[in-house]
């Protein structure tokens, strides 16, 4: 693979960094990213990752645009009230950076499906606000191997970190949260501001980014937050649980254990 003429002007503001260079470019436009989730945190996600010029965009939600959506998913837009998420996201892609491939999961996707879509992409990221549908999605990356990038937020903050399961120290999902809950309260019922979701979905997307052009030190072992209010950040340590449910190496048994 090589870049035109036209890409080399089109991407010429972060092919001037160091750390992208061509050959970084070069792996953004072999690279796949799975978006699962297309509001408030995938929104500026997959307009970030298109303009960068991320070679396959597969985009995974089962929503349509609805007026209070709006506020805060700046994918879409009034003309696109009523359609799905994921074909709102397709014409905007389109018109941003027609180079860039999307793959379209417009239904919700069953354990088998997800597992199928993680396994074909390079890096996950993870831009629901459901418990459910996060635990799959990680336990997905975890048997598939794949990286996964993720956020949330909600009222004035939020909370990003990356899991990467072909890193022995790397702890996963359910090694922080362990056993959550559905009755969290979501955007509906909290409420949001929008750049609240837009600084986290940005930040998915630079973690996305370092993945798959090779550069600068991820968020694996790390959870950030964010407090919008204070306008402060601060970061945590995450380890990995040697008891995880999901991501712990099986115990031997008893013979092998004699062995």
């Amino acid at each position: 693979m090589q870049l035109s003429d036209d890409d080399l002007l089109r991407y010429s503001r972060q092919i001037l960094l160091k750390q992208v260079d061509i050959d970084g470019q070069l792996r953004l436009a072999k690279g796949r990213v799975l978006i699962v989730g297309l509001g408030g945190l995938g929104s500026p996600v997959a307009l970030y990752l298109a303009a960068a010029g991320v070679g396959e965009l597969h985009l995974a939600d089962f929503d349509s645009v609805d007026l209070t959506n709006l506020q805060r998913q700046v994918l879409h837009d009034s003309a696109s009230l009523g359609q799905s998420k994921v074909a709102s996201a397709v014409a905007r892609i389109a018109g941003l950076n027609p180079q860039v491939r999307c793959v379209e999961h417009a239904r919700g996707l069953d354990a088998d499906s997800l597992l199928a879509a993680v396994s074909t992409v390079d890096v996950v990221v993870d831009c629901t606000d459901n418990f459910s549908i996060r635990e799959a999605i990680n336990a997905a990356c975890v048997q598939a191997r794949k990286p996964l990038v993720s956020g949330a937020a909600i009222r004035l903050e939020g909370q990003l970190s990356v899991f990467d399961s072909r890193r022995d120290e790397s702890p996963c999902y359910h090694c922080l949260y362990g056993h959550g809950s559905d009755e969290q309260l979501t955007c509906s019922e909290a409420g949001v501001l929008g750049p609240v979701v837009g600084t986290i979905g940005s930040l998915q997307a630079l973690e996305t980014l370092k993945l798959l052009a090779e550069f600068g030190q991820t968020l694996v072992g790390r959870l950030l937050l964010f407090d919008a209010l204070a306008s402060q950040f601060r970061e945590l340590k995450v380890r990995r649980d040697p008891a995880c449910r999901v991501c712990a190496a099986p115990a031997p048994d008893e013979g092998q254990s004699r062995a």
